[in-house]
């Protein structure tokens, strides 16, 4: 009897072609964060170890700076062009439309973020002595951009994310063994990850002309317009967001040494892991679902995000303080010594961790509902004040200010959005 009500609660899950389409995603996604995660924790240690605390300090300086970059080709299409072509995803003509004017800005947004980060590295002399570094940590954004994850999300299949991104994770993975072998090989890295994700780039659009019949045509001044508009608000919020995200790296790197950059981006590195698998994942496959359940009924909607949230909120519950007393555990194995400053700024972050989780689903809501406006108006306030306590905290108490900064302005953030719900 019991194996009856199990497998009927498995049929249910699968009984309409929304529910398997969802699971499906979600799967796809789960496997995608899974190696996302498992891969470089392989890498991680190696690079550690091989590199040393100060070059793979170095190299993670630069990933943040060069986040900025993807953060303005991005453009908030990840969010609103997902939401868009989720929309219209029967309609071939308006997806065509819509994929051509926003791979057109994107390319625009690349040309104009390459002028500005090459003006900005031959400006200064932290950037200058490294400047080949910055160049090819540069091709993470070609990647970006080559790559639409907007558009997969948006027709809900989130398989090709996945087997694409896998392939350039395994590239990357199995190059990283092959070529790194002493301290001097650290150049190689950006290199061999750019190599990784171009590939994934071009693969992906293949796909996308060949599988979805899509045709590129030259956009309207319209369109183009429409796009710009429509991706605004996220594009302001994203920004604003990395005011308290990729800025708190960026900020250890500017006011220590390599070296402390380094123990500090070992413990943000695991805190990204706690903090989005297998939770992102669930957001991702839920958010165009979602958008497409809300123009329909609002109140099913909500009820479905509402249930999400909560058993989200609870596992998260259960799960963080056992991670917490894992935590010297954890740092030794991936960093071969107890290494104290990386499991108390691991140890802060979790708190941070959580209150992003007890808000992921009720968060990215604010945009199904259309709120577009409150969503970015909650992230440029905490962006603006998020950044200068970030970089105050970073001055005055080195990494772990960062991470305290961090757990104050996580908790803000889910005061306003929770404040915002409810009205």
């Amino acid at each position: 009897m019991e194996n009856i009500g199990i497998l009927d609660k498995i049929k249910r899950l699968t009984n309409t072609e929304d529910k398997k389409r969802l699971l499906s995603n979600f799967v796809s996604l789960s496997v995608l964060q899974g190696a996302n995660y498992i891969l470089p924790l392989i890498t991680l240690p190696y690079l550690v170890r091989v590199l040393g605390p100060e070059r793979y300090g170095l190299i993670s300086f630069a990933q943040a700076f060069i986040q900025y970059f993807n953060i303005l080709t991005d453009y908030g299409f990840n969010l609103s062009a997902t939401r868009e072509v989720s929309i219209y995803r029967d309609d071939k003509e308006k997806v065509s439309e819509i994929f051509s004017s926003v791979m057109i800005i994107k390319f625009g947004l690349l040309i104009l973020s390459f002028i500005i980060m090459t003006v900005l590295v031959f400006s200064f002399g932290k950037f200058r002595q490294d400047w080949l570094i910055y160049f090819l940590t540069f091709g993470m954004v070609v990647g970006q951009v080559l790559f639409p994850v907007w558009f997969f999300q948006g027709m809900e299949k989130m398989k090709y994310i996945t087997y694409l991104n896998i392939t350039a994770r395994l590239i990357f993975t199995v190059a990283i063994f092959v070529f790194i072998h002493q301290a001097s090989d650290y150049i190689y890295v950006p290199l061999l990850n750019f190599m990784g994700s171009f590939i994934a780039g071009i693969l992906s659009l293949w796909i996308v002309f060949r599988n979805f019949n899509v045709n590129f045509k030259l956009p309207s001044v319209a369109d183009i317009k429409h796009q710009l508009r429509e991706g605004w608000y996220i594009f302001i919020s994203q920004v604003a967001i990395s005011g308290y995200t990729s800025s708190r790296l960026f900020a250890v790197g500017l006011f220590t040494d390599n070296t402390i950059t380094g123990y500090y981006a070992i413990a943000e590195k695991l805190m990204g892991v706690v903090q989005t698998f297998p939770l992102a994942s669930l957001v991702q496959a839920l958010y165009p679902r979602l958008s497409k359940i809300y123009s329909e009924s609002k109140e099913r909607a909500t009820s479905l995000m509402n249930r999400f949230q909560n058993l989200t909120t609870i596992a998260y519950l259960i799960g963080l303080p056992i991670v917490y007393f894992l935590a010297p555990l954890i740092i030794k194995i991936i960093a071969g010594e107890p290494c104290p400053e990386v499991i108390l700024a691991f140890r802060l972050l979790l708190l941070a961790a959580f209150f992003i989780n007890a808000n992921a689903f009720r968060v990215h809501f604010l945009l199904v509902s259309g709120k577009d406006d409150v969503y970015s108006r909650i992230h440029v306030i905490m962006g603006i004040g998020g950044l200068i306590l970030t970089f105050l905290m970073t001055y005055f108490f080195s990494f772990i200010g960062t991470a305290i900064s961090i757990i104050i302005i996580e908790f803000v953030v889910l005061i306003l959005t929770i404040r915002s719900y409810v009205k």
